[in-house]
C-alpha cells in the first residue's frame, strides 16, 4: 500500500503519495575511482543543560556512529568542517575532540580514511591585526590536529580575508603553512555563498584572479597539495581550474550544484586529475548509499547507472544549499533524521530554526523523488510529528 503524507505548499495543505524505491546497500568492500570525502555533520545532545546558542553539546556516540556509517560506505569523512557548523556552533575545543575521537574510530575501521579541518577560528577576529596573527592562528592547529596523526584540510580563514591587504598576503600564509606540513595537505577555497565573511579570499573579488593566486601558491609547493576543494557553485571556474592544477594534484570538488558531471569528468588532459574531479562533498552526508552506488558503478564504468542514481539526487542538493546557502547543514542533519541516523532534529547552535517548514516539506518530496530515503515509513513518521510540532495534526 503506498504511503501517503498532507504536506504544506505555498497553496495550502496537499495530499503527496511517496513514489520513491530506496537503493540497495552497495556491498561492503566496493571500491571507487575516486577519492570521495563525505564531510560531516555532528548530531547535538538536545537533553544537556546548556544554552544551545552558545555552547556545543555534542552526542559523541551517535556523531561517531555515523562515521562508521560513513566508512562502510566507503567514503573517507571530512572531518570538523563547516558541515559540522565549524564557525556555526561548533568551537575549536569541541572540533578538536570531535578530530581526536574520529581519528581513533577510524583505526578500528581498515581502509577508512578523514581528513580534519585547520583553520583559525579559535582568534578572536577582532584582535587579529596582522597576516602574523594568522599564521600563529594556523599553526596553533596544525600543530594539535598533526599531533594526533590527523591529514590537513587548511580551511579558508575569516581573518585572513580580513587583514589581508593583497594576494601577496595569502601567498606569504599558505607558503609559510605548507612548507611546514607534514604530510600533503588539502587546500579548501569556500565562496561567499557559503559564508559571506570570505568574500575577496586570495586577494581579489574577481574568481579568476583569485583563481591565479591559488594556482600560484600550489605551483611553488605541488608536493605539499594533495588536492584543492572549491566550493563556489561554478562548474565551468572549477573545470578550468582542474585543467591548470599541476599533475598529480587533484581538484576535489565543492560544487553542490553540480558534482554529478564534474566527478564523472570530461577526460580532457593527459593527466586524469584534469578531466576529472574527487569529491569533498557536503550532501554526500545526506545521500551517502547513493553517493556510494554512483561511484561503485562509475568504477566498474557504467556510467549510465552512474547518472541513473546520482542525477535524481541534484535537485535535493540544490535545493538543501539553496541561498542562504550558509543554512544547508540543516538540510543535511533533517535528512539524517528521517533516515533513522538520530533520534531527534535538533542542531548545536540551535540551527535547526534557519529553514522554514515549507523548505523541510519540499526538501522530503525531492528525496522521495531521488530515492534517498532509506525506510520510507519512518520518514513519514517523522515528518508528520515535525508538522504536529508546527500545529498540523
Amino acid at each position: 500500500m503506498a504511503l501517503s503524507i498532507q504536506l504544506p505548499t505555498p497553496q495550502g495543505l496537499a495530499d503527496y503519495t511517496l513514489r520513491g524505491q530506496p537503493l540497495a546497500r552497495p556491498p561492503a568492500g566496493l571500491k571507487f575511482n575516486r577519492i570521495a570525502y563525505s564531510a560531516a555533520h555532528v548530531v547535538a545532545d538536545p537533553l544537556a543543560a546548556v544554552d544551545p546558542w552558545l555552547t556545543a553539546a555534542v552526542d559523541w556516540d551517535a556523531t561517531i556512529a555515523y562515521r562508521q556509517h560513513l566508512w562502510s560506505l566507503g567514503l573517507g569523512v571530512a572531518e570538523a568542517m563547516d558541515t559540522a557548523q565549524r564557525g556555526m556552533g561548533l568551537d575549536w575545543p569541541t572540533s578538536l575532540e570531535l578530530i581526536r575521537r574520529s581519528l581513533d574510530a577510524a583505526r578500528d575501521h581498515p581502509g577508512a580514511f578523514v581528513a580534519s579541518g585547520c583553520g583559525t577560528d579559535h582568534l578572536d577576529i577582532d584582535s587579529v591585526k596582522s597576516v602574523d596573527d594568522v599564521i600563529r592562528g594556523y599553526e596553533e592547529q596544525m600543530a594539535a590536529i598533526e599531533k594526533l596523526g590527523g591529514k590537513l584540510i587548511i580551511m579558508a580563514s575569516r581573518a585572513l580575508a580580513r587583514v589581508a591587504k593583497s594576494p601577496a598576503d595569502y601567498e606569504r600564509v599558505y607558503g609559510r603553512i605548507l612548507s611546514q606540513a607534514k604530510q600533503p595537505v588539502v587546500l579548501h577555497w569556500l565562496g561567499p555563498m557559503f559564508d559571506p565573511a570570505l568574500a575577496g579570499y586570495w586577494g581579489s573579488d574577481d574568481a579568476d584572479a583569485a583563481m591565479d593566486t591559488a594556482l600560484a601558491v600550489i605551483a611553488v609547493h605541488p608536493a605539499k597539495v594533495d588536492g584543492i576543494k572549491i566550493s563556489l557553485l561554478d562548474k565551468d571556474k572549477e573545470i578550468a581550474m582542474r585543467r591548470r592544477l599541476p599533475a598529480g594534484v587533484r581538484m576535489y570538488t565543492g560544487d553542490d550544484f553540480n558534482y554529478a558531471e564534474l566527478i564523472a569528468g570530461d577526460g580532457w588532459g593527459s593527466a586524469p586529475t584534469h578531466g576529472q574531479s574527487d569529491a569533498l562533498l557536503g550532501i554526500f552526508d545526506a545521500i551517502a548509499p547513493a553517493a556510494s552506488a554512483g561511484l561503485g558503478a562509475l568504477a566498474q564504468g557504467d556510467l549510465e547507472r552512474f547518472h541513473a542514481i546520482l542525477g535524481p539526487t541534484v535537485p535535493l542538493s540544490r535545493h538543501i544549499f539553496a541561498a542562504p546557502t550558509r543554512f544547508y547543514k540543516t538540510g543535511v542533519v533533517f535528512m539524517a533524521w528521517l533516515n533513522g541516523h538520530q533520534k531527534h532534529f535538533s542542531m548545536v547552535g540551535g540551527q535547526q530554526s534557519t529553514r522554514s517548514l515549507q523548505h523541510l516539506a519540499e526538501l522530503f518530496r525531492l528525496a522521495d523523488a531521488a530515492n534517498v530515503l532509506e525506510q520510507p515509513e519512518l520518514a513519514v513518521q517523522r515528518m508528520r510529528a515535525l508538522l504536529a510540532v508546527h500545529g498540523i495534526a
